[in-house]
């Protein structure tokens, strides 16, 4: 019938992306390494920045009336349409799509951070202050340990996040990357290639994805979630 005799160009099959997978392995790797590295730098920034800036603003109420408007307003924007205006900015080199991704992955791990170091139990604060610990004691014992579940659900969140903003980086002023392959092999029609990117993508992402959730298990083994992964395994 017809109606199941797809083009190649429109629908490859299954066999033909595996075999073009296996001939431009070399080749898609090497783009992967850059699409990586623009990940993890992003995701690097998104937890460098914005567990501090968490910290900050929960420390200070009329600090965090002032900035969170901001913030939550910077968010509306689509990321797609300020990519333009950053490589204006910034230029065509590295920095711009460290930008990027950083902007896409910063807002799941300020937000983490904020409900984590707020979720703190009554009882843990009055234990703080029975063993008279200061501020900073009581934060960095008692605040910051229970926090921790919550900061890893949003590093989780932004790790993800951090490859979808690495593409949207590759796919403004890149020559190089798997964003910029997207481009490249759907103005070419070459939907094999373009089937194969996808899959190096969907494995990027699984694979550092699972990267953060085994360094959590590593940070916090005592915590309920990870007692109970464990015994489901």
């Amino acid at each position: 019938m017809k109606i199941f005799r797809v083009p190649p160009y429109l629908l490859p099959l299954p066999g033909d992306v595996i075999r073009r997978i296996g001939e431009d392995f070399s080749f898609l790797l090497h783009h992967s390494s850059i699409t990586i590295y623009i990940t993890l730098g992003g995701f690097l920034l998104s937890i460098i920045i914005g567990v501090p800036l968490a910290i900050v603003l929960v420390a200070s109420r009329i600090l965090e009336r002032a900035v969170m408007p901001w913030l939550v307003l910077s968010q509306t924007f689509p990321k797609v349409a300020l990519a333009p205006l950053i490589v204006v900015w910034f230029g065509l080199g590295l920095g711009p799509k460290l930008v990027i991704a950083f902007l896409v992955a910063f807002f799941p791990v300020l937000i983490s951070t904020i409900v984590g170091l707020r979720s703190i139990e009554h009882e843990m604060i009055e234990l703080a202050r029975s063993v008279r610990a200061n501020t900073l004691q009581a934060f960095w014992h008692f605040r910051l340990p229970m926090a921790l579940p919550n900061i890893f659900a949003g590093m989780k969140v932004s790790i993800a996040f951090s490859v979808v903003g690495a593409v949207i980086a590759e796919w403004v002023g890149a020559n190089a990357g798997l964003g910029y392959l997207l481009l490249q092999a759907n103005a070419n029609l070459d939907t094999s290639l373009l089937f194969s990117v996808l899959i190096m993508l969907l494995t990027i992402g699984v694979v550092l994805y699972y990267a953060v959730e085994f360094i959590e298990r590593l940070v916090i083994p005592w915590h309920s979630t990870i007692r109970l992964q464990n015994m489901t395994a």
